[in-house]
């Protein structure tokens, strides 16, 4: 059952308890990081058929398997999935940064330029459900900040990998997609393989095996984050229906039995009813074990004074997805400080981000919405500045260049500018 506490009852320290993983797998990651940059495919072959069940030694999928999953996809999916990556599209063609040139001192003009990486990598998962919707999430981002080669990686059961994942590559527009995943496609996306092809930077979400072997690989590929379990945080007054707001708490325990659902309200009376119907959703849900573990573990409800109290412990909490279940939403944006994504109304579920509204939904997780931010078109960019002086230019400024350079004891920074400048003889 859901613990219900006090505000004033409660600590900072009780208020950011989440369970942890309690597998170690750092070296479990980096045995199969070096052995997949040691053998390549062999290795990925071997981990395919071990955890996998693979059959046989392919492991990309090939251009007929995409049209065939295109068929196996009744046309209303397809539809919809089209449909959710025009939003998507919508929302991140906003993000597009342009390169800019400052040209207001005389013989000086210094800029920026935005320049796509290159080559990307996304991870899907696959192992207690598929996602369809990272695809799209991962993709399109990548699509509209000009990447010139987009590899997916997801696990494929007995080497099939699920018709409706193709589907949505396609529709996406991924270039290439192997079958594989854990922290063995993390490696041959980090180093190469004879196959898979060495990426400049690995997004998607993944399981613990996963997050581990993208923190090994920063460094020698970027990565877009280290994402922890799913997490949900409801503010909710009294004027909701319980069922709503239970269903919506649900929407995230069973993604993972360590994923932490949370509502803050003003009402103990609120808090019991959302706790009672709990109980009466739990056992009704397929995923009820996984669902069940992560409310009794992690679950909370907080009753606050008032709202706005709710909000400062939200902030406190710097959740994943934030849901302020209010009739006046707008009134309590301004209070969000620290949040991947938002969900503003009785009428806008979580659900909706993750699937179809258009804001990506690979967001920051276990508190780290206080300083980094949801999946954008930035991750797929990088900036390149310039600068160019006239003779003319430098003479005007090269005492201080030299007086900067001679102070931090660096002389002969400050000679590649006196030479220069010194009068002809």
């Amino acid at each position: 059952m859901i613990k219900i506490y006090d505000r004033k009852e409660i600590s900072i320290d009780e208020i950011l308890e989440r369970s942890e993983q309690t597998i170690d797998v750092e070296g479990i990651v980096q045995d199969i990081i070096k052995n997949v940059k040691e053998n390549g495919d062999k290795a990925l072959v071997e981990y395919c058929k071990k955890f996998d069940g693979a059959k046989d030694d392919v492991i990309e999928v090939t251009a007929e398997e995409m049209d065939e999953a295109i068929k196996e996809v009744d046309d209303e999916l397809l539809n919809i999935l089209r449909e959710a990556k025009e939003n998507i599209t919508a929302f991140h063609s906003k993000q597009v940064r342009n390169s800019f040139v400052i040209n207001d001192k005389e013989g000086v003009i210094i800029g920026q330029k935005v320049i796509p990486i290159e080559k990307v990598g996304l991870y899907v998962p696959g192992g207690t459900a598929s996602y369809p919707s990272s695809v799209l999430m991962n993709c399109v981002p990548a699509k509209i900040a000009g990447c010139s080669e987009i590899v997916m990686v997801t696990p494929a059961k007995e080497g099939k990998v699920k018709s409706v994942i193709l589907a949505a590559a396609k529709i996406a527009g991924v270039d290439r997609v192997f079958k594989i995943g854990g922290a063995q496609a993390v490696a041959a996306l980090a180093y190469g393989t004879e196959s898979v092809p060495k990426v400049d930077k690995i997004v998607g979400p993944g399981n613990a095996f996963v997050a581990e072997a993208k923190k090994q690989v920063f460094g020698m590929v970027d990565i877009d984050m280290i994402a922890g379990p799913s997490e949900i945080l409801v503010v909710a007054d009294s004027t909701n229906n319980p069922a709503h707001i239970a269903a919506d708490l649900l929407s995230q325990a069973e993604h993972d039995k360590m994923a932490t659902a949370v509502l803050i309200t003003d009402s103990m009376a609120f808090a019991e009813s959302v706790s009672a119907e709990l109980e009466k959703q739990i056992p009704l849900l397929p995923r009820e074990e996984i669902a069940r573990c992560s409310i009794d573990t992690n679950g909370k409800i907080i009753v606050t004074d008032n709202l706005v109290e709710a909000m400062d412990v939200s902030n406190i909490l710097a959740p994943e997805h934030l849901e302020i279940c209010v009739d006046n939403p707008f009134e309590y944006l301004g209070y969000v400080k620290n949040a991947g994504s938002v969900f503003l109304g009785k009428n806008c579920p979580e659900a909706l981000g993750d699937y179809f509204a258009g804001p990506n939904h690979t967001l920051p997780t276990s508190g780290t919405a206080r300083f980094s931010s949801p999946l954008s078109v930035d991750d797929f960019v990088k900036k390149t500045q310039f600068s160019y002086f006239s003779r003319e230019a430098l003479c005007s400024v090269a005492d201080k260049v030299v007086r900067f350079a001679n102070e931090e004891g660096l002389q002969a920074h400050g000679k590649s500018v006196s030479i220069r400048t010194e009068t002809e003889k």
